[in-house]
């Protein structure tokens, strides 16, 4: 069973009444306080009060005449029969969305809102230029854009949920359109002074000893382990890539890198690229992806149009860097 959350509502007694079947609300209202992990964070995203938000819970497992939440403990918990609605309306909740963007599309109508989830290891610019041609373009639609990391990116998109992911990378399947962006390459890097620049060729016994810098999987699962883990026993985890760069001029240890954010380094001497001897580089290839299921809108359309123009870089000028936007 899944822990939710404090909750200090009475013990529940099923009813004998006929079950009814869920609202849309009622069905929002469970997927958000599974997805947020608490009562309190899903009242403050629904607008709601926590003592309002238990109370719903409540009436949704009197009109089903099932039990959802344990509440024999200190903290609320799902039971069987909560997990299984709570999936099973994320479902429904997912169809109904699929059904308003139709009705949508039909009247030519922009879409009310554009969720958008993008892995961290993304240059921003070129997808806030995609982002300003609804602006350009006078859209009415809101733009919700929402930065994760490794599983997390997945996570927030079937969970939330997002309309469309820019993930590093994408099994593709049938229930999605995956769009192939320009390769990321990734730079395992050290501070020019660190002890494992003093060795001619550097191979995974050798980084054991030292300190690998990584950024969290913001996943609530436990993520696997990925092609990049080194495997040292000492890691230095940080919230994002810029954090990481700052701790890697500083010597704090190694790690791997996006070329983007450290070319300037690579060039000034701020950082050095390790000898490893299985290689020191690694492509990635993103995608742009979203359902099949739910056609985009206008908004979400033109989104795509301009991020694929524009790929995961930028031109550069005369110098090498990035031109201004």
């Amino acid at each position: 069973m899944s822990e939710i959350g404090t909750f200090r509502a009475k013990s529940f007694e099923i009813s004998d009444t006929v079950p009814v079947a869920p609202t849309l609300d009622q069905l929002r209202t469970l997927e958000a306080i599974d997805r947020l992990g608490s009562f309190a964070a899903a009242g403050k995203e629904l607008h709601r009060t926590t003592s309002a938000v238990s109370y719903a819970v409540q009436k949704l497992e009197e009109s089903l005449g099932l039990p959802l939440f344990d509440r024999s403990g200190h903290r609320a918990r799902l039971t069987e029969a909560g997990r299984l609605m709570t999936d099973a309306g994320r479902r429904v909740l997912a169809e109904a969305r699929s059904l308003e963007d139709l009705a949508r599309q039909l009247r030519g109508e922009w879409e009310p809102e554009l969720r958008i989830v993008v892995d961290g290891i993304f240059p921003l610019r070129p997808v806030l230029r995609a982002a300003r041609s609804l602006t350009e373009a006078r859209a009415p639609t809101r733009v919700q854009l929402r930065v994760e990391f490794l599983g997390g990116v997945r996570e927030r998109f079937e969970n939330a949920p997002a309309d469309l992911m820019l993930t590093l990378e994408f099994a593709g399947d049938p229930d999605h359109e995956a769009r192939a962006l320009d390769p990321i390459e990734m730079i395992l890097v050290t501070r020019p002074e660190h002890p494992l620049q003093a060795l001619a060729r550097v191979d995974r016994a050798d980084l054991t000893a030292h300190v690998e810098l990584t950024v969290r999987d913001s996943s609530r699962r436990r993520p696997p382990r990925g092609p990049l883990d080194m495997g040292s026993t000492q890691r230095f985890r940080l919230s994002d890539f810029h954090s990481k760069r700052e701790a890697l001029v500083e010597g704090v240890g190694y790690g791997w890198m996006p070329e983007h954010l450290v070319a300037d380094d690579l060039r000034a001497g701020r950082l050095r690229e390790l000898p490893l001897i299985e290689g020191s580089r690694h492509v990635f290839t993103p995608h742009l992806v979203h359902r099949r299921s739910a056609p985009l809108g206008p908004a979400g359309r033109l989104f795509v149009r301009n991020q694929l123009a524009l790929g995961t870089h930028l031109p550069t000028c005369a110098s090498g860097r990035p031109n201004a936007p």
